[in-house]
């Protein structure tokens, strides 16, 4: 069983039960639907969050694997540009320092609130990807 770290970024401008919170309903079945358990899960204002949160939980020695959940909505301004780019490449860099898969559930910059909605099912995704790299990466 692969034990996952899961991260959402609740900043969402829909209305209702927002995007992330589908994301992780979508990336809590996935991780049922695989046999992996979902040990620790932190919930952070906004995308640009998410890499603290997943350096902590790859930090701890029961977890294999972070999933990053969040959806990042175009604005008036380039400021979802920004925030995407920094937080993927954020990611990327508590992959590698701590030797943890890290997977990119974020979905945008550049997205409507229609596109986000329509996309609230690669929280599974990220799971699915994050076991999946657990179980490569094992014994390399």
């Amino acid at each position: 069983m692969v034990a996952l770290g899961l991260v959402v970024a609740r900043y969402d401008k829909a209305e209702g039960r927002s995007v992330p919170e589908r994301m992780a309903e979508s990336a809590r079945e996935a991780a049922a639907d695989r046999g992996a358990e979902i040990v620790a899960e932190v919930e952070v204002p906004g995308s640009y969050d998410t890499p603290l949160a997943a350096d902590r939980l790859a930090r701890r020695d029961d977890v294999e694997a972070v999933a990053v959940l969040g959806a990042i909505v175009t604005g008036d301004t380039d400021h979802d540009q920004v925030i995407g780019h920094a937080a993927a490449r954020k990611l990327a860099d508590v992959a590698v320092d701590r030797d943890t898969p890290v997977t990119l559930g974020i979905t945008g910059p550049g997205q409507s609130a229609a596109e986000a909605d329509e996309r609230a099912g690669k929280g599974a995704e990220a799971v699915e990807s994050a076991i999946d790299l657990v179980e490569e990466l094992d014994g390399v």
